[in-house]
């Protein structure tokens, strides 16, 4: 893969380690709920990125449209990249927190990314990881 790709890969896994932290946090405190939302939607934006680099690098597909997360994770999916329908749901509570200006929905969905979410990151790094060695 090309060193872009890596890049992406290895920021990836950086937000990834950080947003994990939040496992040991408080999510009653409104600084870590916070903070939890906007490491998910970062982690979010570099897996969709990365798996379209992988698409496209790795299994030459090339055929994006816009190359908008929906499309890169149907696609994803089709290819075995990723095998949770979840992602879908991933996009639908990343999209609905960037619109959250009270609150309210981090509260609601910031469990869900430390007691679901973070595991499918973390399949998606293995993942990717096996990739990497099958390159080599």
């Amino acid at each position: 893969m090309d060193e872009k790709y890596g890049k992406r890969f290895d920021s990836f896994q950086r937000s990834l380690a950080s947003l994990s932290e939040a496992r040991e946090r408080d999510m009653r405190d409104s600084f870590v709920l916070s903070g939890t939302s906007a490491k998910f939607s970062i982690t979010f934006d570099l897996a969709w990125k990365v798996m379209k680099d992988v698409l496209v690098q790795h299994f030459a597909m090339t055929g994006f449209v816009t190359g908008s997360p929906r499309e890169v994770l149907k696609t994803a999916f089709q290819t075995g990249l990723i095998s949770d329908d979840r992602w879908m749901e991933m996009l639908k509570v990343r999209n609905l927190l960037t619109h959250d200006y009270d609150g309210k929905i981090v509260e609601e969905y910031c469990t869900r990314i430390v007691e679901q979410y973070l595991d499918i990151f973390a399949e998606l790094e293995e993942k990717l990881q096996s990739l990497e060695e099958q390159v080599d």
